[in-house]
């Protein structure tokens, strides 16, 4: 009788997550198209030319610079667009050789171009120069993808192989770098019908089952930095009747396990770690029904996973580093389907305020 039971509820919960992957396929098929960047997945190769001191000292969240980008999508000849520019932020800014950029782009000079429909774009870039800092920003670009196989809900990105032209003085000093786009909320926006909420709502008020596929996730890549509470490193959404949040920025986490990563923002988690390649779970107490169905539609989606993990690893210079990357998603599946450790682990580690 035991062991039927048992049966039983993990045939349930199959079925729960095959409902939920369909239901995914229906809710992506009612958004707006992506735009054409975001829509090919090859890796665009770009030039940028500017320079880094001017970009630090003289940019803010109002002030750009102009500069020029050059593009070559599906292996076209080069074409070239005028665009505004400025540096990303404040502990990068400070410590990093490459900084984070956000650009502006004029509807007019986009038009006809792969860029059609996008006016802001993020570029994510390595902290410092060597081979590992490109390998983090593959990390970080991995965990957006592993983000985008769960939720229909999240920022669409594209690799980068990017010609850093560095203007030194009268020289130009020539930097060969991986980074990738994020498209901007407002596109995101537009994409799934939503509406940005700007404003701060306590996460029970959240959609249950997003919010709790939002904080799976987050313990997934081994963040602790993020607040779907204040919306640091998370964005808000209403769509439909649905409060949703959407996870950003994942470099201090413990997949990408960058030099410069620390343990942040703790508070009221009951499990201290030291380490960010150490998880704590961070999402607040619910039914432990849903905590069942979310953990089922991880497991479903944990082939699709892997998949787009080893699709990456043509990209990694290190092969170590990509190793490393899978092995923190092997550990997660672990705890995920072992009972006593999914339980203790997460069940018993949730948030009550």
């Amino acid at each position: 009788m035991k062991s039927q039971t048992v049966l039983l509820i993990l045939a349930y919960y199959m079925f729960l997550g095959q409902v939920m992957f369909s239901q995914q396929a229906i809710l992506e098929e009612g958004f707006k198209e992506t735009t054409a960047l975001f829509k090919n997945q090859e890796a665009l190769s770009v030039k940028l030319r500017f320079s880094a001191k001017n970009l630090r000292e003289k940019t803010n969240d109002s002030t750009y610079i102009m500069s020029t980008l050059w593009y070559n999508d599906k292996g076209a000849a080069w074409d070239s667009m005028n665009i505004k520019l400025r540096a990303r932020g404040n502990f990068r800014r400070d410590n990093c050789y490459y900084v984070p950029l956000r650009i502006k782009l004029k509807k007019s000079a986009t038009k006809g171009t792969i860029f059609q429909g996008n006016k802001k774009l993020k570029v994510v870039l390595p902290c410092l120069e060597g081979r590992n800092g490109n390998d983090y920003v593959i990390k970080e670009y991995l965990a957006y993808k592993l983000y985008e196989d769960i939720s229909p809900y999240h920022f669409k990105t594209r690799l980068l192989e990017l010609e850093f032209l560095e203007e030194k003085g009268q020289r130009i000093k020539k930097h060969q770098i991986q980074g990738f786009l994020i498209e901007d909320i407002d596109n995101v926006a537009e994409r799934v019908h939503g509406k940005q909420i700007k404003r701060v709502i306590h996460p029970l008020q959240h959609d249950p089952t997003f919010a709790v596929e939002n904080a799976f996730f987050e313990y997934l890549i081994g963040n602790t930095d993020y607040s779907a509470r204040i919306q640091h490193n998370q964005r808000l959404m209403f769509i439909e009747d649905k409060i949703i949040a959407i996870p950003y920025d994942f470099d201090m986490s413990g997949l990408v396990n960058t030099h410069y990563a620390t343990v942040s923002n703790i508070q009221n988690i009951p499990t201290q770690i030291d380490e960010v390649t150490q998880r704590a779970y961070k999402g607040y107490n619910r039914d432990e029904a849903l905590f069942q169905k979310v953990r089922q539609t991880y497991l479903d989606h944990k082939e699709q996973f892997f998949a787009t993990i080893e699709s990456l690893e043509i990209y990694f210079r290190d092969p170590g580093q990509f190793r490393t990357a899978k092995e923190f998603i092997e550990d997660f599946y672990e705890i995920l389907e072992d009972d006593k450790k999914f339980e203790r682990n997460i069940v018993n580690r949730t948030r009550l305020k």
